[in-house]
């Protein structure tokens, strides 16, 4: 869609931008813009990171009920073959 916005496009936006809402206003929408993203980001890096972190205590807790579960390896076959 911005592949379709050439030069003219965004100066007109930037024109109708500082007309609607003036020159003050426009930096701290900037501002207000920046740090909802950054904090969306942080949201989404905390998220992803107790998943990771849950995950891992769910493999910790199956490992040993794994171990308890499966048979005992039986012992390599020494005899050599006939």
């Amino acid at each position: 869609m911005l592949g379709q916005i050439g030069p003219t496009g965004f100066i007109l936006l930037a024109v109708i931008a500082l007309l609607l809402f003036g020159p003050n206003k426009l930096p701290e929408l900037g501002r207000a813009v920046g740090r909802t993203f950054r904090e969306f980001k942080e949201g989404t890096r905390d998220i992803m990171s107790d998943d990771d972190s849950s995950n891992r205590k769910e493999q910790e807790k199956a490992k040993p009920l794994a171990a308890e579960s499966t048979p005992a390896e039986k012992p390599a076959d020494k005899r050599l073959p006939e």
